[in-house]
């Protein structure tokens, strides 16, 4: 709850900044980075909330397990597709300066973005009309252990995700791939500009390491399982690390990324930052002669 709470706090913070400067919401590249942030702390709440719903309640209704469950992979599906969008805009920016003002408009980042919620929230809703169709509609009013194999239960789920999710990580894994090489490339042969070219490329690594990260979550039921199973007695301790490992860890990259390494963004937040903390600083002697 700690660590949720820090990371909204950051990217709170972060919003707040892009909000405010229209310099951000006029360049795709800042569309993208925010859609990562936005995208993140829903993920992070929603798989905590979920989390501490595990262990409070243990069991609640299938309707309400049912909506955090699809929300909460929805969120986690966008991530390496919003990953690949980000390292396109950065091979385009650098390997077609000149046509870059036109294919990467506003409007079409916009569309883009659709295009993601839109592939997204399709294997979610595929599997609620697969379980509704196999399952009676009493189904959702009984209390169920809040996981995605106990609400999706019919086997054909399982096989349509696993073919899902293999073409799309490896569409996003070839995207960075192909990204990478490509401003590689451009960094030899650029004698001009090439601290932008180093920045760019180590963007797209830095993107690689995301995309790995978020891998670990397609993986990890099945490891997870596996190890249950064999130390049952332990079964809390392992879903609370590979709960860190999964979910908490990867969050603190995007932060990293752009609001710490991107020199204009960096600029604008620590500003606010600096004026919040001023803010805080002149308002507790204030409290504190009150309560005097």
């Amino acid at each position: 709850m700690l660590v949720w709470l820090v990371l909204s706090v950051i990217n709170g913070s972060m919003v707040h900044t892009f909000l405010k400067h229209r310099l951000f919401y006029e360049n795709p590249r800042y569309i993208m980075f925010i859609c990562m942030v936005i995208n993140d702390a829903l993920q992070l709440s929603l798989v905590t909330a979920l989390y501490v719903v595990s262990y409070i309640f243990r069991k609640i209704h299938a309707s309400v397990c049912c909506f955090l469950i699809m929300t909460a992979v929805l969120t986690t599906r966008s991530t390496p597709l919003i990953l690949a969008g980000m390292a396109l805009e950065r091979y385009l920016s650098i390997c077609f300066p000149l046509h870059y003002i036109h294919m990467c408009s506003v409007p079409r980042t916009f569309l883009l973005i659709f295009i993601i919620l839109i592939l997204t929230a399709t294997p979610p809703l595929t599997d609620l009309l697969i379980t509704v169709v196999h399952q009676p509609l009493s189904f959702f009013n009984t209390p169920i252990f809040c996981d995605h194999p106990l609400l999706f239960r019919h086997p054909s789920i399982y096989y349509k995700n696993c073919v899902f999710d293999g073409v799309y990580l490896s569409f996003v894994a070839l995207t960075l791939l192909y990204t990478y090489c490509k401003i590689m490339l451009a960094a030899q042969a650029a004698s001009t500009g090439l601290a932008s070219v180093k920045r760019a490329r180590n963007t797209v690594l830095l993107h690689g390491l995301q995309l790995l990260l978020c891998m670990l979550a397609f993986v990890v039921p099945s490891l997870q399982a596996a190890l249950i199973s064999i130390f049952p007695r332990f079964s809390l301790e392992i879903r609370y690390i590979f709960f860190l490992v999964v979910y908490i860890i990867p969050r603190f990259l995007s932060p990293v990324i752009y609001g710490f390494r991107d020199e204009q963004f960096r600029k604008y937040w620590t500003r606010y930052l600096s004026c919040r903390g001023k803010t805080v600083s002149r308002v507790r002697p204030v409290l504190q002669k009150g309560n005097m």
